[in-house]
């Protein structure tokens, strides 16, 4: 993302929600979203074909499209929807020149092992406290 590009809103959010962390996330912007600025699409069904990009890529990062038809991917796309709901973006951290590029990487490799990330570690990681489930039956 530019510095000089401001994403608009409403953005879309190309988003795996098969992935625990993934709909951790996405379920804690949503619940922070009083504005309506977010628009949650999950890519994960097999045969999913809508989108910025085709479905592997959608699988492999987050990719955000604002009102302008802007496409942001990965780390970017995760500041801007931060940023939509006043979390911090994390923008001057990331945008230090030691930093940025180890926050790329690090979005890869957790993208890649995602899987593996249990629940209720995912639910932390977003900020929030899962409730038990057993077998789709969840008791808050």
């Amino acid at each position: 993302m530019s510095h000089t590009t401001v994403p608009v809103p409403p953005l879309t959010i190309y988003f795996d929600a098969s992935c625990a962390i993934c709909s951790a996330e996405m379920g804690a912007l949503k619940a922070r979203d009083t504005a309506g600025r977010l628009n949650l699409v999950d890519c994960s069904p097999a045969d999913f074909t809508s989108g910025p990009a085709p479905r592997e890529a959608l699988m492999a990062a987050i990719h955000v499209v604002d009102a302008e038809g802007r496409v942001h991917v990965g780390v970017p796309a995760i500041r801007i929807c931060r940023a939509a709901v006043g979390l911090s973006s994390g923008g001057v951290l990331l945008d230090l020149p030691l930093v940025a590029p180890l926050a790329d990487r690090a979005y890869a490799l957790l993208a890649r092992n995602r899987y593996r990330i249990p629940r209720w570690l995912a639910a932390r990681l977003a900020g929030r406290v899962a409730p038990s489930c057993n077998d789709g039956n969840c008791r808050i």
